[in-house]
């Protein structure tokens, strides 16, 4: 029998089982974290810097790739992400109870896998980049909304195994999702990968690109695409409960997840008809639709209204980081990894400070949720105006430097 000969298609579905992968890493754990603190005698100082830690890492992988991802290669990054990524699910089962101390076990644990958390976060998106295809921005798109679908897997399938077999098993499941990452591995070992920058291609410099005003405008739309995102993602759950009136279990679900399905359909749409929709019109209307969202979820305390609200903002900022990456790549062809690194990075800080600035400005008010969620109405408008000065830049200046 021959062997199967794989294409840029298989490249494309190593990607997209890439960020099932990274859905894996970001929201595991936290559906763990309340048995962690009854099983191991956690504080909740200990899970903010469990939660941290995930986040300070994968910044600072995001920072340190550009310097080793170009000289290693693409297809020995993904394979050592992946890598990092499974060595991080499997050590949380094992870890805590080998170390002296259950909470350095779960530390190290999480290291490992922020670590190929960030590596994945730098290096998927300039793979499907590179992919031959008429519809790059398309395969962009479709590409992100594995996140959200991994995201929503990862809660629907955990919520399901804990519901049949006990959360007490929860070492069984982590093992079990480990699974994922090595199987991973065998495809980005054989699947073909184009490079970013093509041979006789001029490419940037870190210095001319950093001094580059379409990219500093970028960055920032990544930085607000980020605090967009994560503002209403990362409250979700406790908007459900807290403002809707939600029950505790019933708000964990339909909260996050309602968020996250309408951002991974959208983005399906958006995958599939990108050559009918342009990125230009697409994302200022969607930073339209999103200031229309986050007024309806901070000014009702309406149950059909504040899900509706969660629906219309998965919509709206589905858009935004993959559509920028998109954007970025087109008028910045020889940025190649570091350009991605750095708005990876610009992403990351946008979605730490988004949830951060809700969660700052809410307790400072009483713990008033919504008025923290209606301060944050400030991104999306921020984001309009910064796309508009990135639009007159572009006119100014040639696609390509």
């Amino acid at each position: 029998m021959s062997k199967l000969k794989l294409n840029y298609n298989h490249t494309i579905y190593a990607c997209f089982i890439g960020y099932i992968v990274q859905a894996i890493n970001v929201n595991f754990a936290p559906l763990l974290f309340l048995y962690f603190q009854k099983d191991f005698d956690l504080s909740i100082n200990h899970i903010a810097i469990i939660t941290a830690s995930n986040f300070i890492i994968q910044l600072l992988v995001d920072l340190v790739s550009i310097r080793f991802v170009d000289r290693i290669g693409y297809r020995a990054s993904a394979i050592l992400a992946h890598i990092l990524a499974a060595l991080g699910l499997a050590g949380l089962a094992f870890f805590p109870f080998w170390l002296p101390d259950p909470f350095v076990g779960i530390m190290l644990a999480v290291a490992l896998y922020a670590m190929g958390g960030g590596l994945l976060e730098v290096l998927i998106s300039p793979i499907v980049e590179a992919c031959p295809s008429e519809r790059k921005e398309g395969a962009m798109s479709l590409s992100h909304s594995f996140y959200c679908w991994g995201f929503a897997g990862v809660v629907l399938l955990s919520s399901l195994f804990f519901k049949l077999f006990g959360i007490e098993n929860w070492r069984i499941l982590a093992v079990l999702w480990a699974i994922l990452p090595l199987l991973n591995i065998i495809l980005f070992a054989r699947v073909p990968i184009a490079k970013l920058v093509n041979d006789g291609e001029k490419e940037l410099g870190l210095r001319k690109l950093l001094t580059n005003s379409r990219f500093l405008l970028l960055a920032a739309i990544m930085v607000l695409s980020g605090a967009c995102e994560q503002a209403a993602g990362q409250w979700a759950s406790a908007y459900a409960e807290s403002v809707l009136q939600m029950p505790k279990v019933a708000g964990d679900l339909a909260g996050p997840l309602l968020f996250a399905i309408m951002m991974g359909l959208t983005r399906v749409y958006y995958g599939r008809n990108s050559e009918k929709l342009r990125l230009e019109n697409a994302i200022p209307l969607s930073a339209v639709l999103c200031v229309i969202s986050y007024l309806i979820i901070s000014l009702t305390n309406n149950a059909i209204l504040g899900f509706i609200g969660l629906a219309l903002c998965g919509v709206s900022v589905s858009i935004f980081w993959p559509g920028t990456l998109s954007t970025a790549s087109k008028h910045l062809p020889g940025g190649g990894t570091a350009l991605f690194a750095f708005l990876a990075l610009a992403g990351d800080l946008g979605c730490a400070g988004g949830s951060a600035i809700v969660g700052i400005v809410s307790e400072a008010v009483g713990d008033n949720l919504q008025f923290g969620l209606l301060v944050s109405t400030i991104c999306p408008v921020l984001l309009l105006v910064v796309f508009a000065f990135f639009r007159r830049a572009s006119k100014k200046t040639a696609p390509s430097i």
